[in-house]
């Protein structure tokens, strides 16, 4: 199978599934409604008189996650306006001028605009930098902040090159081609592996580090082979680079994180066709969930045994699982997906990261989730 990016096609799940396009086009529409504009107990991005912030409504503060997720959520539905709102807002306060991390974003920030920390998050960074071009692709590069592209490849040029520069840490381990989960360590986070995000790089990019992005999406593939669980196809949250659970922490099981693996296969195989073991991975991720009652989604251990610990997102869990569609044909496929359209947006106290997950698959399964090519 070619991917979208070979073909310009798009799968439109619901559709294939028998849902209307009056009824999945609503759906959209009211999912940006309620996240975006809607009541205290369901939005979660707020205009400022400096832009727009996503909060995260279970810590109280604004991540890098959450602003690169809601950049990727606005250019996806052609929302210049909170586009921009959202990144005036990621320059003018979590971007950091000074210290070992300057050229990277502050992961956390209060809504104020002050910092919690002075340390990134790669994942920010990698959606960042996709979201940027997409923006240039789709509406054209404007003046500083709004030179999206120049953006873009500025921020991978110090993802790549930081270390090499002798002011900081690289994202990248540069032998491995391999993501951390922060620059000055040595592990990773199976969630973090966007090798769809990575083949996209390797056109946009510096035309030196090309090659470096082609070879990151192959090793982000094999990587994740190793990471997902022959048996279950669970990630762990967090993992060393030989795939195996690091649990130094208590992060090396199956938990919030690493619901983001299935969305991600998921995308991969839709935009570049993926590879079998990523089809056999999101079948495998379906199949443990198949007979699980989503209230009682717990964290498990990465061969599946629970924890007493209920899921802290199981909507994000549903939807995620849901999104593997892009890539499964197994025989829970048609289900989960069937299961995600019932689910309702999450309202209350830990609903961010939850409606976050819950409108890629949204996008990804009614075929808007797409790649803006250059014009």
């Amino acid at each position: 199978m070619k991917g979208a990016f070979y073909t310009g096609n798009y799968r439109n799940i619901f559709k294939e599934m028998g849902y209307s396009d009056t009824a999945i086009q609503s759906k959209i529409e009211d999912a940006w409604a309620q996240i975006f504009y809607g009541d205290d107990d369901t939005r979660i991005y707020f205009p400022s008189m400096d832009g727009g912030y996503l909060l995260d409504t279970g810590n109280l503060d604004v991540r890098t996650e959450g602003m690169s997720y809601g950049m990727m959520i606005a250019v996806q539905l052609d929302k210049k306006e909170e586009f921009d709102r959202i990144w005036n807002w990621t320059k003018k306060h979590m971007y950091m001028n000074t210290g070992e991390n300057a050229g990277y974003f502050a992961w956390s920030c209060n809504p104020d605009g002050s910092k919690q920390s002075d340390g990134p998050a790669p994942d920010g960074e990698e959606f960042f930098a996709l979201a940027l071009f997409f923006a240039a692709h789709r509406w054209g590069d404007g003046e500083q902040p709004f030179n999206y592209s120049q953006q873009a490849r500025d921020l991978l040029q110090t993802c790549l090159h930081k270390e090499e520069e002798g002011k900081g840490h690289s994202m990248w381990n540069l032998d491995n081609k391999l993501i951390k989960f922060v620059p000055n360590c040595e592990f990773t986070d199976p969630s973090y592996h966007l090798p769809h995000f990575y083949e996209l790089f390797a056109c946009w990019a510096n035309p030196e580090d090309q090659a470096f992005w082609k070879e990151a999406a192959e090793a982000s593939r094999e990587y994740l082979k190793t990471a997902c669980h022959s048996e279950t196809g669970l990630a762990p949250e967090y993992a060393y680079y030989d795939g195996t659970p690091n649990n130094d922490k208590g992060y090396g099981h199956f938990y919030s994180d690493s619901y983001r693996v299935a969305a991600n296969i998921g995308l991969d195989y839709e935009w570049f066709g993926g590879s079998e073991s990523e089809r056999e991975t999101a079948n495998k991720i379906q199949n443990f969930f198949a007979e699980k009652d989503p209230e009682d989604y717990r964290r498990y251990t990465i061969e599946g045994v629970p924890f007493t610990e209920k899921s802290l997102h199981p909507i994000g869990l549903i939807a995620t699982n849901a999104m593997a569609s892009l890539a499964a044909d197994g025989p829970n496929a048609k289900r989960m997906v069937e299961l995600f359209w019932n689910t309702p947006i999450r309202k209350g106290e830990r609903r961010y990261y939850d409606n976050c997950l819950y409108f890629f698959s949204l996008l990804a399964l009614s075929g808007n989730y797409r790649i803006w090519m250059p014009k």
